[in-house]
């Protein structure tokens, strides 16, 4: 027995199945209107904040004798 997912977008059950050709979307679409939320930045992948160089300076690494046993 396939497996029954929704669409992501008009939540319609669909057959998770070789032959289903837009899964998990229900419809070409619905394929489309994801694919533009995606371009338009409605959707984003989290990501870590990039590093901070003056964070560098608050625990010393610009003193000369940080390095140095």
């Amino acid at each position: 027995m396939p497996l029954t997912v929704n669409c992501p977008i008009c939540k319609t059950p669909v057959e998770w199945k070789p032959e289903s050709e837009f899964k998990p979307f229900c419809s070409e679409r619905c394929k489309l209107i994801d694919l533009g939320d995606w371009a338009s930045e409605k959707h984003a992948i989290p990501v870590k904040a990039e590093f901070d160089p003056e964070a560098l300076d608050e625990f010393g690494f610009d003193d000369d004798t940080f390095f140095k046993e």
